[in-house]
């Protein structure tokens, strides 16, 4: 293992501490901008909200950004309904199945934060004969909160609003044997290693062929994290996300992937030829995989209209939006990557 394996592993489970669903992001920028410069690095909070960083490099006039999110999956507050439960809408992808009877808590503009559980309408199986069969989904589920209320009056006075974000427990856990289990891994681990990078180049006083930078991005879970912030001179463009597990597919939680062709088509021919020989070279363990219901912070880029190339690379990850598992041997491997393709 590297030695910035621990490092990596403890800012992963710090910045997944904080709670940042799609537009409730500030407080986790804060910190990981605050880590930059502790690093010796200055960042730039772009005025979208996100984090620009140049890690230095030779050559600027062929550059490389190497893109991540942290923002996660969540929810938000639509309706206060007349019992004084609150019926939620999705913030990106979030299954309300996946987020039955897990803990959360309601982040008003103005009064503080509350605690609840998302729970299915009449919850208590001794009393609801459908239970079994009826189906999960954001209109039959809602959040019971930890306070004394009764009604929609209630609720109100505590300063619970329409619009107010709702942020699920990550139940961050790192096992014995390496296994790293949580919420929103999706893509706060990558987020974990693109620092680990950073800290690396510092350290080793490591200054690349290319120039690199790193931008953190903010809107990911919504289509349009990455669609904006490239720097001059950039002439190519990886997104560090997780990489795909599950059937049909080559990837498992201890190996680097490297994606060929997402939802949105197929990545630059010669970054993922690149990518490749690099994993080869470096005798790291990885997968070439195409995901079917995907797309990343450079789709989104592209899709902006940057003429640059293309590439997409991630720690394996089994459940994604779900509660998440990972292992230290998939991130040990995706540092390598970085590492051994950038210098």
């Amino acid at each position: 293992m590297n030695q910035y394996l621990d490092y990596i592993v403890e800012q992963t489970q710090k910045i997944l501490a904080i709670d940042s669903p799609s537009g409730y992001t500030k407080e986790v920028v804060d910190y990981v901008m605050k880590e930059y410069e502790s690093l010796g690095y200055k960042p730039i909070k772009t005025v979208k909200g996100g984090i620009l960083v140049s890690l230095g490099g030779n050559n600027q006039k062929d550059g490389v950004l190497l893109e991540a999110h942290m923002d996660t999956l969540g929810a938000m507050v639509a309706e206060i309904k007349e019992n004084g439960r609150l019926r939620l809408t999705p913030v990106g992808g979030m299954e309300a199945n996946n987020a039955e009877a897990e803990n959360c808590r309601v982040m008003t503009r103005f009064d503080g934060i509350y605690e609840g559980t998302f729970q299915l309408n009449n919850a208590s199986v001794h009393v609801n004969k459908d239970y079994r069969d009826k189906k999960r989904e954001y209109s039959s589920m809602e959040v019971v909160l930890d306070e004394k209320v009764f009604n929609k009056e209630d609720t109100e006075k505590l300063g619970i609003r329409v619009g107010d974000f709702v942020c699920f427990d990550p139940r961050t856990k790192v096992t014995e044997k390496g296994f790293i289990k949580s919420r929103f891994l999706d893509d706060k681990l990558s987020v974990g290693i693109l620092l680990g990078y950073a800290k690396y180049l510092k350290e080793e006083k490591i200054v690349p062929d290319r120039a690199v930078y790193q931008h953190i991005t903010v809107y990911e879970e919504v289509g349009h994290g990455g669609a904006a912030s490239v720097p001059d001179g950039v002439t190519e463009a990886i997104s560090v996300d997780m990489g795909c597990v599950g059937e049909g597919l080559q990837c498992d939680e201890f190996k680097v992937s490297i994606c060929a062709k997402d939802s949105r088509g197929p990545y630059n021919y010669d970054v993922v030829s690149s990518l490749v020989k690099a994993a080869e070279e470096n005798k790291l363990d990885y997968s070439v995989d195409i995901y079917p219901f995907y797309g990343s912070d450079v789709d989104a880029t592209l899709s902006a209209g940057y003429d640059i190339k293309h590439g997409l690379i991630g720690a394996g990850v089994y459940a994604s939006h779900g509660y998440e598992r990972t292992h230290k041997n998939g991130v040990n491997n995706t540092f390598l990557l970085l590492k051994g393709y950038l210098g």
